[in-house]
C-alpha cells in the first residue's frame, strides 16, 4: 500500500476522472443495514456526511465534496467530463449533476435502493440498478427522464457495458446469476447463472476487446469468468478473497483487482492462470476499485 487517504464516512463506489488527476469517492452518512437488518434500531442517518469527495491526486488531499442528494452510493461519469449520475440508495432516486460546478441538473425517481451506475460507451443512456424492486432503470442523458425498465435477476448490483454498447451485463446478487441485456432496444436477453457455491455476485469487469467479463461473486469467494460469445461461464477464480466486491482489470488486461471488506485487503489476480498474486492491505472494509495509469 502507497497512501491511505481519509476522504469522510463511509466511502464504497469511486471512480477516476477522465484526465486521471482526480479521485471521484461516494460518502454516505447513512449507517450500515445489511439486508434483514431491523431499521427502528439504526442510528439517524449523518445527512451532512453525504457526498462525492474530490481528491487531488497530485497533493493525495480532498479538495471538495459535492452535494448530490442523500446516501450516494455508486455514480459514473461521461466522458467528457462534464456530467455525473450519483445513485442515491435511500431516496430511491439518481441525481445528475453537472462538473466541474457541482450543480444538482435533476433529480430522477427510479427504483427501491439504486445502487449499480454505468454509462454507456456512446454517452447517450445511463443504466441504474434497484436492489429492492429487481430492475434496472435506463436514463436518457439528453432529457435526463427514465425510457424503460428492464427487468433482472434478484437484487441487481453491478453494470457493465461491452466496449461496443450494444450490451449490458448486471450482477444479480439472489439470483446466483448475470442479466444479459440489449442496450440498444433495453430489454433483458438472457440470464447466466454462476453455479459456483454460495456465490452472490457482486462487481462486473468486461475486457477491453469485448470477449470476457469477469464477475466478482462475494461470500462465494471467487470470480466467474463469462464467455461473452456464448454467454457461459466458462471458468471459475478459487481462493479470491473474503466476499470479492469491486473489480477491476488493469489497462494490461494481466491482472485483476478486487475489493475484499471483511478481511480488509485487495486481491491482485493473475488473469490466464486465476492465481492470487498476491494481497494488500487496503484499511477497514474495501467496497470498490478504480485503477490509475497515473500513479500517486
Amino acid at each position: 500500500m502507497v497512501a491511505n487517504l481519509f476522504v469522510g464516512k463511509r466511502p464504497r463506489g469511486l471512480k477516476l476522472s477522465p484526465d486521471g488527476k482526480s479521485l471521484f469517492v461516494a460518502l454516505s452518512g447513512s449507517p450500515m443495514s445489511p439486508p434483514g437488518s431491523d431499521e427502528s434500531k439504526l442510528p439517524p442517518p449523518d445527512r451532512a456526511a453525504d457526498g462525492i469527495a474530490i481528491v487531488d491526486l497530485a497533493s493525495g488531499r480532498v479538495v471538495r465534496t459535492l452535494s448530490t442528494g442523500d446516501d450516494p452510493e455508486s455514480f459514473d461519469i461521461t466522458q467528457d467530463g462534464r456530467l455525473m449520475f450519483v445513485s442515491n440508495e435511500d431516496a430511491a432516486t439518481a441525481t445528475a449533476v453537472a462538473l466541474p460546478s457541482g450543480h444538482v441538473e435533476r433529480v430522477i425517481p427510479v427504483g427501491g435502493e439504486p445502487e449499480g451506475v454505468r454509462i454507456r460507451p456512446d454517452g447517450k443512456v445511463v443504466y441504474v440498478t434497484s436492489e429492492a424492486d429487481n430492475e434496472v432503470a435506463a436514463i436518457d442523458l439528453a432529457s435526463q427522464k427514465v425510457i424503460a425498465r428492464i427487468e433482472t435477476g434478484p437484487r441487481p448490483r453491478g453494470i457493465a457495458f461491452t466496449p461496443d454498447g450494444s450490451r449490458a451485463y448486471v450482477s444479480a446478487e439472489q439470483g446466483a446469476s448475470v442479466t444479459v441485456i440489449d442496450a440498444t432496444q433495453h430489454r433483458a436477453i438472457g440470464q447466466i447463472p454462476i453455479a459456483a457455491s454460495g456465490a452472490k455476485p457482486m462487481g462486473i469487469a468486461i475486457s477491453a476487446d469485448g470477449r470476457t467479463a469477469y464477475v466478482s461473486c462475494g461470500r462465494g469467494g471467487v470470480i466467474a469468468v463469462i464467455d461473452v460469445k456464448t454467454n457461459r461461464v466458462v471458468r471459475v477464480f478459487s481462493g479470491i478473497g473474503v466476499r470479492p466486491w469491486g473489480i477491476g482489470l488493469a489497462p494490461d488486461q494481466r491482472k485483476l483487482y478486487t475489493a475484499n471488506g471483511p478481511s480488509n485487503d485487495v486481491s491482485v489476480v493473475d488473469v490466464s492462470s486465476g492465481t492470487v498474486l498476491k494481497r494488500i492491505p487496503a484499511g477497514k472494509g474495501p467496497w470498490g476499485v478504480a485503477i490509475s495509469t497515473q500513479g500517486l
